[in-house]
């Protein structure tokens, strides 16, 4: 744990001390977060965008209970140890893989175990999970109740607003009430339908209309839970907007492709006094942990790119961002495997601008 900072998380450390974490540690609220999204909110973005911000929660890509239960549980659950406070995202239908999964979740460390009730894309819905379970709401109640039998950490659910041409607000409050009375108090509302079959995940995050207003009424119906929202969300003037209603914003695709506009967040939300960062301060951070992730994992694949292609968008909008993107995706300097790269892509940016 010594050195970098940048020490994998074990199991057998957290199996020592995890009743000690349960009931000391404290976490920040959950006012702002990066939602769970496949491909790219892996352990290396989540650490690149901890640079950013310290207190917005991070949350895993979706794992699959059949990837804990039956595979590789190291690769699916290591992270960091400034990743805090993360949350660990479970897809799944069954209630005892889904008690497994978050066991071992919390064994590992993590602060949170979500299960995804929003997910549209048909390879989820052949497994019978993401956002085809809010058809049972039932069902997800005995798997949150599964769940929190088996931690002692929060476990919260990520959902749509309806399925289909489900539109009426009953619908999502019905299925609310339903798993609250499984224990769960966290709930995080993407304010669209999800349309399970003749739209593409892509097309299920931009044509079924925004709906926050089903997010605010949740609120008011449900007063003593905590209501996320998630949904078509990138500027502070909207996340203002939405904490007037609501307790927190999770914000998206608008994170990963322009991550430097969480840079005020801590001071914004959360009263941090500390200076906001600048981008080479980020930069230089990513430094050491990338060399030190290279050292670890060369021999088993890792690849420079593996961590640079997360970075892509932290110059966005100023001049010379598009010298920075091509530094950082030129294939022979990648090769090289020198995270040096980071330094001679801001320099470029420099010397690009007026």
């Amino acid at each position: 744990m010594q050195g970098s900072g940048f020490a994998v998380l074990s199991p057998v450390y957290y199996a020592s001390c995890v009743s000690n974490i349960v009931t000391t540690k404290i976490l920040p609220s959950r006012r702002l977060s990066v939602a769970p999204m496949m491909d790219w909110t892996d352990r290396h973005c989540r650490v690149f965008h901890r640079q950013i911000t310290r207190h917005t929660w991070l949350y895993t890509e979706m794992v699959t209970t059949g990837a804990l239960v039956y595979g590789d549980v190291e690769r699916h659950l290591r992270f960091s140890e400034e990743e805090h406070p993360v949350a660990l995202q479970l897809g799944g239908s069954d209630p005892a893989d889904l008690a497994v999964s978050a066991k071992k979740g919390q064994d590992w460390g993590y602060d949170e175990i979500n299960l995804n009730c929003g997910c549209p894309s048909e390879r989820v819905q052949k497994g019978a999970f993401g956002a085809c379970l809010m058809a049972e709401p039932q069902l997800v109640a005995d798997c949150v109740k599964a769940m929190r039998d088996a931690v002692t950490i929060d476990v919260t659910v990520k959902h749509r607003i309806g399925i289909d041409q489900t539109e009426s607000y009953d619908f999502v409050r019905d299925f609310v009430g339903t798993v609250a009375d499984a224990g769960c108090r966290t709930f995080i509302v993407h304010a669209r339908n999800a349309i399970l079959k003749g739209l593409s995940p892509k097309e299920n995050r931009e044509i079924p209309p925004l709906k926050y207003d089903f997010a605010y009424r949740l609120k008011r119906d449900f007063p003593d839970f905590e209501i996320l929202i998630n949904g078509g969300i990138k500027t502070e003037a909207e996340i203002d907007q939405h904490l007037q209603h609501v307790d927190g914003v999770m914000l998206g695709r608008e994170a990963y492709h322009n991550p430097f506009m969480m840079a005020g967040f801590d001071q914004r939300y959360y009263g941090d006094t500390a200076e906001r960062p600048t981008r080479e301060q980020v930069l230089a951070a990513m430094v050491p942990y990338i060399a030190a992730q290279l050292k670890q994992e060369g021999g088993r694949g890792l690849k420079l790119n593996a961590i640079t292609r997360h970075m892509l968008g932290l110059m966005q909008g100023l001049p010379g961002a598009k010298a920075f993107r091509q530094t950082l995706s030129d294939s022979k300097k990648l090769a090289a495997a020198d995270p040096r790269l980071l330094l001679e892509a801001a320099a470029r940016l420099r010397h690009s601008t007026p």
